[in-house]
């Protein structure tokens, strides 16, 4: 492995980042987490929604089926994202 390939410093490994990507977790887990909290207090939600497509035959199952087909594609396109070389770790 080279000098300067050794030396690379990434995003994450500077703990200035780390804190950035900890308290952007923390945000979205605590913005999730309101429409919980208001549903426990029965202020702005009914208990089951009604809508159309939930009288179609198999919805669920054609729903699920669509989001597991989208998280596939997801996935697909965080891969090269998230990749590293072969040889990262030597």
């Amino acid at each position: 492995m080279t000098e300067p390939e050794r030396d690379k410093k990434y995003w994450l490994e500077e703990p200035k980042n780390q804190n950035k990507v900890f308290y952007c977790l923390l945000v979205l887990c605590g913005l999730l987490a309101i429409p919980d909290v208001v549903k426990l207090f029965g202020v702005l939600f009914q208990t089951e929604g009604n809508f159309e497509l939930k009288s179609l035959l198999k919805f669920y199952s054609i729903y699920g089926a669509l989001c597991y087909v989208a998280l596939i594609f997801i996935a697909k396109w965080l891969r090269p994202v998230l990749l590293r070389k072969e040889d990262y770790y030597d």
